[in-house]
């Protein structure tokens, strides 16, 4: 599920401030930055489910809602969307804070993303997970 608005009953999984040399060509973050840290964000969490290593194998949607400023502060939340035999699919949706006049903080939804990742072993193939282990799993 992506959220509309930054939710209250969880913390992000990742927390970064935007920075100017993380800029594209006309001084906006650059859309890849934000690419990779939602990636890090989903890993973390399919991590948690999976009990272990994951690896990315897809990232089924990725669309960006409104540009991203230096010094917005950009919060990537998660929430397990699917469990498979081996895979986790988890949906990122990612808020910046930023300061208004006179002032205010203002939050606003700019990106949301569905990444899929494989549970692997120590010989880096596919490995199931345990199903328990998903049912007492953080979102």
């Amino acid at each position: 599920m992506h959220f509309e608005t930054p939710p209250h009953d969880r913390a992000a999984t990742v927390a970064t401030l935007a920075m100017p040399k993380d800029t594209n060509g006309v001084g906006d973050i650059f859309g890849g930055w934000l690419m990779s840290h939602a990636d890090i964000a989903g890993a973390i969490l399919a991590y948690r489910v999976a009990g272990g290593r994951v690896v990315t194998v897809a990232v089924n949607e990725f669309v960006f809602l409104r540009p991203v400023y230096v010094a917005d502060v950009v919060s990537f939340y998660t929430d397990l969307k699917r469990t498979g035999r081996t895979s986790v699919t988890i949906d990122v949706s990612v808020f910046v804070q930023r300061p208004t006049d006179p002032g205010d903080i203002e939050s606003h939804l700019v990106s949301t993303a569905q990444l899929t990742y494989v549970h692997i072993d120590e010989n880096q193939r596919p490995s199931p997970i345990d199903p328990m282990r998903v049912a007492r799993s953080p979102s």
